[in-house]
């Protein structure tokens, strides 16, 4: 299953004509719709694990587009932000796009170009996702881990030989193998650079 069709693309703008006009819009083409006429409506029910995008106006009262790309960004949200503004200028855009948001359109911008941007969205949200659930995966498997694999884990990442390892730990080659093979089993690799390559990839230090 697409798992775009699963995603709810997050309306925020405190023009209730323009609100309705998009939801409307989406829902012909098939996409969930959630609208929110300001940035306090959308935090009280933001849900991390509520995959989508958000189409977020950038001047709104009280709250602003930006300050509450800023309040999304401190609390981890990972859900691309697409502005929409009626009043944006240059400045705002760059500044937008650099604090991480995906694009910014200005009003009125073609049903065409919006939907476009949206599903380009939506698919980076799933790549994304599938990668915060693999790095999540690998984190569990290290935390199964007895200290002590822990800490042969890091000699092997680092290239050293199961000679060198006992002698750093003060164990026996035939102990050190025995962890090493209960990190591999664990870890579900079969070589020091599959290990390698699986800490690089979830960003674990091994320092």
């Amino acid at each position: 299953m697409d798992r775009r069709k699963q995603a709810t693309i997050f309306i925020v703008d405190d023009d209730e004509a323009m609100l309705d006009a998009l939801r409307i819009f989406l829902k012909t083409e098939g996409l969930t719709a959630r609208t929110y006429s300001s940035a306090q409506d959308f935090l009280a029910e933001y849900r991390p694990e509520q995959s989508g995008c958000l189409l977020l106006d950038i001047q709104m009262p009280s709250i602003t587009g930006l300050e509450l790309q800023q309040t999304l960004t401190d609390i981890g949200s990972i859900l691309p932000i697409i502005f929409i503004t009626g009043h944006g200028d240059v400045s705002i855009a760059v500044q937008a796009m650099k604090a991480g948001a995906f694009e910014f359109l200005q009003k009125p911008f073609s049903d065409k170009l919006l939907l476009s941007c949206i599903h380009e969205a939506l698919a980076l949200d799933v790549k994304n996702r599938s990668q915060l659930a693999n790095k999540q995966s690998v984190l569990d498997r290290i935390d199964k881990l007895s200290p002590r694999e822990k800490q042969v884990m890091h000699y092997v990442s680092d290239g050293k030989s199961n000679k060198v390892i006992a002698a750093e730990l003060g164990l026996s080659p035939r102990t050190v193998e025995i962890y090493r093979s209960h990190v591999m089993l664990k870890m579900d690799v079969n070589s020091a650079i599959e290990l390698v390559k699986l800490l690089d990839a979830c960003d674990y230090s091994t320092a």
